[in-house]
């Protein structure tokens, strides 16, 4: 088989949540352990850290292996979803996997899962278990996909479990309060294993708090132990931040390539992971943090987060999509310079698309358009409701044109910004 023929087949055969919703969620983590018994077990071949939360997931992931990297070490990493090739979800030190070894996993093992019928994501993960134990890394950076307790992902014992944050997002699986995602999310803290929360938030301290007691494992609430109160986004295209642990600087004039304000929440996480491993004897220098943090594009190929694709007009893309995500990018416009604003959005048709569109800048000029997946919600449907909540803009049929009509529009000094949803931004990149 060729690599656009196991790809197709991927996609085609086995549910995949992103996009077909729902029907691709599998409530058991049944066929993750037989597939795990079948390739032999191989996460349990390398060190690896888990990490789940509604938002800051992949940021925190990729932060984490590129600072490991620096440090020396062979760093697997698995995240979801991908913009543009299905092996972005599979790297070792920032390569992706290759199309070959893809397509000899397919081949080998195809028979197997058309018998067993795992999902999309769980045949993922198994390939990616697979081919890091083969690789011989050293450790694996674990981004779940959906919620925690019921993910593909939780067959691991990490050394260390991280959960960024809760807010609401895939509310028909994981449920409908900030309690219940928060429940779904603390499943993946197991005995013994200290877990890192990104945030300490009254209605979800208690759920961490008492799953870590249940399991008799210790829970470190990130910003207890460092704060970052500001940043400045410099001329060179770098985002420099304040670093404070307690009442004192720490790190100073640290700094990253990733440019987006909501850093300053996941870096407090990634700085007391960090020091939990150098407790553990890891090694890991300042130097390396340092050196780690200023080139994750670099070091990972990590994108999609405030990240500017074009200038005169300046054009960003992000693909911040539930209602906290959102609310950050706007955070992120209103902090940034331009005459008019111009944004080309999509939505899928299950997220909370009225509490989104509240939220959603009115001063701007939109280009409503969807994404080439079944779940995108109808762009004619979603200019409809945007009007209802004062958002004006044209209607465009694919992706392509709505950014092509925004580029016409906007003058040298304006902004573009392209978001909504991952796969609307996968079209662009």
């Amino acid at each position: 088989m060729k690599y656009s023929e196991v790809t197709e087949w991927l996609f085609s055969q086995l549910p995949m949540y992103h996009r077909v919703g729902k029907s691709a969620y599998k409530a058991d983590l049944d066929n993750s352990r037989l597939l795990d018994k079948h390739f032999g077990f191989p996460h349990r071949n390398f060190h690896s850290i888990h990490i789940a939360g509604t938002n800051g997931k992949g940021s925190v992931s990729n932060m984490l292996a590129a600072v490991l990297q620096e440090a020396g070490y062979k760093v697997g990493l698995y995240t979801s979803p991908h913009l543009v090739d299905f092996r972005e979800r599979i790297r070792i030190n920032g390569e992706m996997i290759s199309k070959k070894n893809v397509v000899d996993f397919i081949e080998k093992n195809k028979q197997y899962f058309e018998e067993l019928k795992p999902s999309f994501f769980e045949m993922t993960v198994a390939m990616a278990f697979d081919y890091f134990s083969k690789q011989d890394i050293q450790v694996a950076i674990v981004e779940t996909g959906l919620g925690g307790r019921l993910d593909s992902t939780n067959i691991i014992d990490p050394v260390l479990s991280v959960i960024t944050n809760i807010s609401f997002d895939h509310m028909d699986l994981l449920g409908d309060t900030i309690e219940k995602i928060a429940i779904e999310k603390a499943g993946i803290i197991k005995p013994g294993i200290p877990v890192v929360i990104g945030e300490k938030d009254k209605e979800t301290r208690k759920t961490f708090e008492d799953k870590a007691a249940e399991v008799g494992t210790k829970v470190f609430f990130a910003n207890d132990y460092f704060q970052v109160p500001y940043s400045i986004l410099s001329n060179d295209g770098r985002q420099y931040f304040q670093v404070l642990k307690g009442k004192k600087v720490a790190y100073p004039e640290l700094f990253s390539d990733l440019l987006g304000f909501v850093q300053r929440k996941n870096l407090p996480v990634v700085l007391e992971v960090l020091e939990l491993l150098k407790m553990r004897d890891w090694h890991i220098s300042d130097e390396n943090i340092y050196n780690g943090l200023a080139n994750i594009q670099g070091l990972t190929g990590f994108s999609g987060r405030w990240e500017i694709i074009g200038r005169n007009p300046k054009t960003v893309i992000d693909t911040g999509h539930n209602i906290d995500g959102i609310r950050q990018v706007v955070y992120q416009v209103e902090n940034t310079r331009y005459k008019k604003l111009h944004i080309v959005y999509g939505a899928v048709n299950d997220k909370e698309i009225d509490k989104i569109l509240q939220v959603l800048p009115k001063d701007a000029t939109y280009y409503f358009t969807n994404a080439k997946i079944p779940r995108a919600l109808d762009a004619k449907m979603l200019a409809a409701k945007a009007a209802f909540y004062g958002l004006q803009g044209s209607i465009h049929d694919s992706v392509a044109a709505a950014l092509a009509a925004a580029r016409k529009s906007a003058h040298s000094d304006d902004l573009i910004l392209i978001t909504g949803s991952t796969y609307v931004v996968a079209e662009v990149v």
